[in-house]
């Protein structure tokens, strides 16, 4: 099990993960609706990372990854379903995906 400063470096990571993943995703009108939904709930829901820290619940915190990562998935294969995303856009998706996997493991 990761300490709690660990953790708090992987959700801060993370966040800024999502937020560059988001950001790709909006800076292309091309892509698909269903990509863009998955990236902004995840950007949403990566906006409760300081509540989720700060509530010391590890419970709760792999609740909240696993759920991350059920939405990262959703991401990729919609990225992998599109036609024409750019590479940059695919990169951001496979590193929140690959990000949210690695701490779903080490968090189980």
């Amino acid at each position: 099990m990761l300490q709690a400063s660990e953790i708090q470096k992987r959700f801060t990571h993370l966040t800024q993960t999502i937020d560059k993943a988001s950001q790709a995703c909006h800076a292309d009108a091309t892509l698909p609706k269903d990509l863009i939904e998955c990236v902004d709930r995840l950007d949403q829901q990566s906006a409760s990372a300081k509540a989720m820290m700060a509530s010391n619940d590890q419970d709760r915190m792999r609740q909240w990854v696993d759920d991350l990562e059920r939405l990262g998935d959703r991401a990729e294969k919609a990225c992998e379903r599109a036609a024409n995303v750019n590479a940059k856009v695919k990169s951001a998706v496979s590193s929140v995906h690959a990000e949210l996997s690695d701490l779903k493991k080490q968090l189980h």
